[in-house]
C-alpha cells in the first residue's frame, strides 16, 4: 500500500517563487516554461493513488482492525452507530467535508489514515504559504525553471482525499485558496501558473484537523462553515487499558481528563502520552515512565499532576532528571 504523501513549507518555499517568476518573466514563456494553461496537470513523479475502498453497511458487533499505510493497527471507534473509518468514508461519498477536533494526540490522523488509503496530507503551520497548496516554480535539473504542482492539486486531478493537519494554524488568506475546490465550484486557478483552472476529478474530499487550545490555532467563521462535519476526537482510555498500558497510567489520564474538562488544568494524558509511557517503561522501567509524564505536563498544571500521580503511585513524583555522576 502507498504511504500517504505529506507536504510542509520549508525555508525556501518564498525564494522559489520569486526566483521562479523572476526567470519566466512571471510565468509567461522563460526558459523551462511549462506547457499551456488548458492542459490537465499530472504532479511530477506522482505515485498511483491506492484504491480507495467502497464504504460499508452498517454492522453489528466489534469493527475489525483496520491497518495503517505505515503498517500500524487501527482500533476503530463508534460514530453515529457504524465505525468511525466507515461514517468517514460515508461522508465522503456524500461529498460533506468533516473536521476533526480535539486535543493533540488523540488519534485525529491516525482515524483519517485509517479510513483513507489514497490519503494526501499537507501539514499546517504559521508558515504554510499558498504555493505550499497549489505549487510553485522550482529549479529544473537541466537548468531554468519548471512548475511543479501541489498536493491540492495532485488530490484534486487525481480524485483523492486531500487532509488538511492544523488546519486552523494556517492563515485564512492561505486558506481561501482551497474553498473554490471544496464548494459547487470544484475548481481553483492557479494564478501563479498562467491563470490555469484546475477542475477535481470524481472522489476528490477535503478533511481538517483542529487543535482547539493550541497557540496559534484560530478556527474562523469562513473555515468552519466549509466544513458541515465536525466531530470531537477525545482519548478513549478503554482503549489504552485493551493496549496493556499500565491501569495506573490508564487511572492518572482519567483523572486529569476531568479535571481538565471542568477547566482545573489545560492539560491532561492522552492516548499518545500514553503509548509513550508503556514504550519508555519497557526501556527505562516504570518508575522513569511516570516521571517522564510528569515531565511532559505543562509547567503551569505540574503540582496537579504531581498530586494525582503521587496519589495513584503512593510516593512522591519529580520530573526524569539526570543525577549524580555515576
Amino acid at each position: 500500500m502507498t504511504a500517504p504523501r505529506r507536504y510542509r513549507a520549508t525555508a525556501t518555499t518564498a525564494d522559489a517563487i520569486t526566483d521562479g517568476a523572476a526567470a519566466t518573466g512571471g510565468g509567461g514563456g522563460g526558459t523551462g516554461a511549462p506547457s499551456a494553461a488548458s492542459r490537465t496537470p499530472a504532479p511530477a513523479s506522482a505515485p498511483a493513488a491506492p484504491s480507495r475502498p467502497a464504504s460499508p453497511a452498517p454492522g453489528k458487533g466489534k469493527a475489525a482492525v483496520v491497518v495503517r499505510p505505515n503498517g500500524q493497527a487501527y482500533h476503530p471507534r463508534k460514530l453515529a452507530d457504524l465505525p468511525d473509518v466507515a461514517a468517514l468514508q460515508r461522508l465522503r461519498d456524500a461529498s460533506i467535508p468533516a473536521m476533526l477536533y480535539g486535543p493533540p494526540g488523540t488519534g485525529k490522523t491516525s482515524l483519517v489514515e485509517a479510513a483513507f488509503p489514497d490519503l494526501i496530507t499537507v501539514a499546517g503551520d504559521g508558515d504554510t504559504a499558498v504555493a505550499d497548496f497549489v505549487g510553485e516554480y522550482t529549479q529544473a535539473p537541466g537548468g531554468g525553471y519548471e512548475f511543479v504542482y501541489g498536493p491540492l492539486v495532485a488530490a484534486m486531478t487525481e480524485g483523492r482525499a486531500l487532509f488538511i493537519d492544523d488546519a486552523t494554524l494556517i492563515s485564512p488568506k492561505v486558506l481561501a485558496v482551497v474553498y473554490p475546490a471544496m464548494d459547487g465550484r470544484r475548481s481553483i486557478t492557479v494564478k501563479t501558473h498562467k491563470g490555469e483552472t484546475i477542475t477535481a476529478a470524481e472522489g476528490f474530499y477535503v478533511v481538517a484537523g483542529h487543535n482547539p487550545g493550541v497557540h496559534g490555532a484560530v478556527l474562523t467563521e469562513a473555515l468552519a462553515s466549509r466544513f458541515a462535519a465536525q466531530i470531537r476526537v477525545s482519548t478513549d482510555y478503554d482503549l489504552a487499558r485493551t493496549l496493556d498500558i499500565d491501569a495506573r497510567a490508564v487511572r492518572v489520564a482519567r483523572n486529569l481528563s476531568r479535571r481538565a474538562e471542568s477547566g482545573e488544568i489545560g492539560w491532561a494524558p492522552q492516548l499518545r502520552e500514553l503509548i509513550a509511557f508503556q514504550k519508555i517503561a519497557g526501556v527505562l522501567g516504570t518508575d522513569a515512565a511516570v516521571s517522564n509524564l510528569l515531565g511532559v505536563a505543562p509547567e503551569e498544571d505540574r503540582d496537579v499532576v504531581a498530586e494525582v500521580v503521587s496519589s495513584v503511585y503512593g510516593r512522591t513524583v519529580a520530573p526524569l532528571a539526570l543525577g549524580n555522576q555515576m
